[in-house]
């Protein structure tokens, strides 16, 4: 999952493994910084930065998301398909969300990690992404057609 041996006891040793002091996987990654702090004034949103946090906990998760980038899990998919949308440092942030929500959910209820399949995951996203072309093009008053593919 992109976490070492090292990066795990030390993540530990950060959170702990009483998940209790936080309600939710939410609560969670915004004590840890990974949620995006929108301040609203007027109805203007001014910024959506993520807050300034000096946690070693979050630290080791954005290494950690930087290393899963580079495998071929679905959570290495997930990073490479924001990276090329949204650019680096938001597909870090992103991933290391993920990341310490699969952390909190198998601390919390005592569950294993279970990888899901990466072609699974690479159809999913590839039918969320013709299910959202679809959409778009019926609001222009275009059908979308799927072409022959060549063998």
């Amino acid at each position: 999952m992109g976490l070492n041996l090292l990066s795990v006891l030390m993540l530990l040793g950060e959170i702990g493994v009483d998940m209790s002091r936080w309600p939710s996987a939410r609560a969670f990654c915004s004590w840890l910084g990974l949620c995006p702090g929108t301040k609203i004034s007027g109805g203007k949103v001014l910024t959506r930065k993520t807050r300034k946090v000096t946690n070693r906990a979050a630290t080791i998760l954005r290494m950690a998301a930087v290393a899963v980038g580079r495998t071929d899990t679905w959570v290495g998919l997930f990073y490479r398909r924001l990276k090329a949308r949204k650019g680096g440092p938001k597909a870090v942030t992103a991933t290391a969300r993920k990341l310490a929500c699969i952390i909190y959910h198998m601390l919390k209820y005592q569950q294993e990690f279970v990888a899901l399949d990466p072609e699974k995951y690479a159809a999913q996203a590839r039918n969320h992404r013709l299910r959202y072309l679809r959409s778009e093009a019926a609001k222009l008053g275009f059908q979308l057609i799927e072409a022959e593919q060549a063998a």
